[in-house]
């Protein structure tokens, strides 16, 4: 199969499906990461800081092996500010060129704006008739972000992956994001990434799972 992952910013690959692309890759998969946003001089930040997230990227692909990698280079926190049917028609010439058959995407209700716009941004790609070869879609669960959805928009985890063989390495990538993880009670920590796959390992009778939403699948 091939599988593509699309996270708003880098880190969301890590944080909602690890240990899943990890695994895919170890089944001989091919992987594809789509990522939207990043830092750039232009957008105001500081070249020090372009260039050290750069080289984290490039750590963080040479760790997962990833088949193909793009990056959209969107304005971070602003991609409410594009017209919708730009990113759509960016997105478009990803899929065509790798045509996956299993798409990870951002929850629907993620509290960050970004994640919103990108799932908004992948819908069309749902469609049976226009995308065929697209057989499964899953939403990612994004710590700091899906937890924080609003009460009754919860996330709630129809599709487990047992990554018990492969937690340890989404942490220790997770951790070439340097400045991402803190220490607890905030979110995105080593000991909090390790208690949400437990508990949702625990929910499937396995040590460490990663839960997703099932949007769709096609056997």
């Amino acid at each position: 199969m091939n599988i593509l992952v699309v996270s708003p910013h880098p880190d969301d690959e890590t944080l909602g499906a690890g240990g899943t692309l990890l695994k895919y890759k170890m089944e001989g998969q091919k992987v594809f990461w789509l990522n939207c946003s990043n830092v750039d001089v232009s957008y105001g930040y500081p070249g020090d800081m372009v260039n050290k997230r750069l080289k984290e990227i490039e750590l963080v692909k040479e760790r997962y092996a990833f088949d193909g990698y793009l990056d959209l280079h969107l304005r971070p926190s602003k991609l409410d500010s594009y017209p919708c049917h730009d990113i759509i028609s960016m997105i478009s010439e990803v899929i065509g060129r790798w045509k996956p058959e299993e798409l990870l995407v951002p929850y629907q209700f993620d509290a960050h704006s970004d994640h919103r716009v990108i799932f908004d941004a992948l819908v069309p790609f749902f469609k049976s008739f226009r995308y065929p070869f697209i057989k499964r879609v899953l939403m990612m669960e994004i710590l700091s972000e899906t937890d924080n959805a609003v009460s009754h928009f919860g996330f709630t985890p129809n599709y487990f992956v047992n990554i018990n063989n492969y937690l340890e390495n989404k942490i220790d990538i997770m951790k070439l994001y340097k400045g991402e993880l803190n220490n607890p009670p905030f979110p995105r920590s080593e000991e909090n990434m390790r208690a949400l796959s437990r508990y949702r390992g625990a929910t499937v009778g396995v040590e460490y799972a990663e839960a997703f939403m099932l949007l769709k699948e096609v056997k």
